[in-house]
C-alpha cells in the first residue's frame, strides 16, 4: 500500500514537471511568434503607408507637415470631410485632389498611431512613441526620433528600425521638398 502511494506521488510530480516544461515551451514559442508577428506587421504597415503617401503626393501634392512628429490618424477623412488645405497635420498643395478616405480604419501598432517624422534627411514613416519593437527597444525612450535622427541608417540596423532585414520605417518624398529646393536653387533669398 505504501509503495502504491509513493509511486502515485512520483507519478504526480513527474506529470507536474512535464506540464510545467510544456507550458514553458509554449510561452517561449508564443513570445517568439509574437515578436516575429510584430516585426512583420510594422514592416507591412509602413510599406502600405508609404505607398499611400506617394499616391497622395502624386495627386494632391504634399506641401509639408505641421510638426516634427505627426500622428498618422487622418487617412480615413473623406474627400469632402475637411475645409482648407490641411488634412490632419498634413498640408496639401491641391486639396481638391484629395481622394480620401484611404482607409476605413487607419493602421495602428500596440494601440499607437504611426507617425511621420521630419529629420534633416527628410520625412519618414515610423511606429509612434511608446511602441516596443521586436528587438525590445521602445520608440521615444530607447530610439529617439528627433531632427538629428539618422532614420535611414536605423532602417538597416536590427538594434534600431529593422527586423530580420525588414525595415520598420520608410522614407517618403513630398512635393513641398521639390518646391522648396526649386525656390532655393532658382530663386535664392535676398542676401543682406
Amino acid at each position: 500500500m505504501k509503495q502504491n502511494i509513493r509511486d502515485s506521488k512520483n507519478l504526480s510530480i513527474f506529470t507536474i514537471i512535464i506540464i510545467a516544461v510544456l507550458v514553458g515551451i509554449s510561452v517561449f514559442s508564443f513570445k517568439k511568434l509574437l515578436k516575429s508577428d510584430t516585426g512583420s506587421y510594422i514592416a507591412q504597415d509602413v510599406a502600405q503607408l508609404a505607398t499611400i503617401f506617394a499616391k497622395i503626393d502624386a495627386t494632391a501634392g504634399i506641401l509639408g507637415f505641421d510638426h516634427q512628429k505627426n500622428e498618422i490618424n487622418f487617412l480615413n477623412i473623406k474627400k469632402d470631410g475637411f475645409v482648407g488645405s490641411e488634412v490632419g497635420s498634413m498640408n496639401l498643395i491641391d486639396p481638391k485632389k484629395w481622394d480620401g478616405p484611404y482607409f476605413t480604419e487607419v493602421p495602428k501598432i500596440q494601440e499607437e498611431d504611426y507617425i511621420v517624422v521630419r529629420t534633416k534627411k527628410g520625412y519618414f514613416i515610423t511606429p509612434g512613441d511608446g511602441v516596443k519593437l521586436p528587438n525590445g527597444k521602445i520608440i521615444g525612450k530607447d530610439i529617439i526620433l528627433d531632427e538629428n535622427a539618422d532614420i535611414e541608417l536605423m532602417m538597416h540596423d536590427d538594434q534600431a528600425l529593422s527586423y530580420r532585414g525588414q525595415p520598420l520605417a520608410a522614407q517618403i518624398t513630398i512635393s513641398g521638398d521639390k518646391k522648396n529646393n526649386f525656390q532655393q536653387n532658382i530663386l535664392p533669398e535676398d542676401e543682406e
